[in-house]
């Protein structure tokens, strides 16, 4: 027989990871508090729960990016699916937007050797290290970098200062500043730190997998997307979009 540890019901009940969740949530739980229980199987402590919840905000919505302009052009073909539409912002999620935190929380996973303390100097020889031999194979470090904040991402130093405040700042956190310092360093030029990359090390020092912090951004994306999408309905653009691509005029 098929089962899931997630939950499930019958006639009278329904139980999520072990909670009714008419009786133990509804309107005694948040949606971060449920969603923990779904995701990592258990409610978040106050801290977790701080860091949580700065990663769906920080997600929510960054303008007319590829995955809105995708579920509003989808819902343009197909008024009638906004279920379509906000699947098709959340498929384009990979190695350049929206799903990087996957990517450099590996990246960091993968480059950094487990041990119970490094010191800072430890850490910037393994950052020199991985910069030099990514940049003589003309790879990449996902997380590092930014076109427009060039002498620093202001998102990533107020998660910093919420990761330490939550006691999440640890070996990932400053390796990953390593990285960037050691990235600017032997490029001669500026190279900071991205949210992607912050946010990747500090899921890391969470406990969190690539996966789950991904998951996060998913998460909080898709309130930003249904937001594109519903205001698709009221004052479309969708054809817009289209007559610029085609270069033609529809009256």
């Amino acid at each position: 027989m098929l089962k899931t540890d997630i939950g499930g019901g019958d006639a009278a009940t329904i139980m999520v990871r072990g909670y009714n969740l008419v009786e133990d949530l509804f309107d005694k739980r948040d949606f971060v508090d449920v969603m923990a229980l779904e995701i990592l199987g258990s409610f978040p402590s106050a801290q977790l729960k701080r860091m949580l919840n700065l990663f769906l905000v920080s997600a929510t919505d960054h303008g007319l990016t590829p995955s809105a302009l995708s579920a509003r052009l989808t819902l343009h073909g197909a008024p009638e699916s906004l279920q379509g539409a906000l699947a098709a912002g959340l498929l384009g999620a990979g190695t350049r937007y929206l799903g990087v935190i996957e990517h450099a929380a590996r990246f960091l996973r993968d480059a950094l050797p487990v041990r119970d303390s490094w010191t800072d100097a430890e850490l910037r020889d393994v950052a020199e290290d991985v910069v030099r031999t990514n940049k003589a194979a003309k790879r990449k470090i996902p997380g590092v970098g930014h076109p427009i904040h060039v002498d620093g991402d202001p998102r990533c130093l107020k998660m910093f200062e919420v990761a330490r405040d939550c006691g999440y700042y640890g070996h990932y956190c400053r390796f990953a500043n390593e990285l960037a310092a050691a990235a600017a360093r032997l490029s001669g030029r500026k190279i900071p730190l991205n949210a992607t990359g912050a946010k990747g090390a500090i899921a890391l020092d969470m406990g969190l997998t690539p996966e789950a912090a991904k998951a996060l951004t998913l998460i909080g994306r898709s309130a930003g997307l249904m937001a594109h999408i519903l205001e698709e309905l009221r004052t479309p653009i969708g054809q817009q979009i289209w007559d610029m691509a085609a270069g033609t005029e529809h009256h």
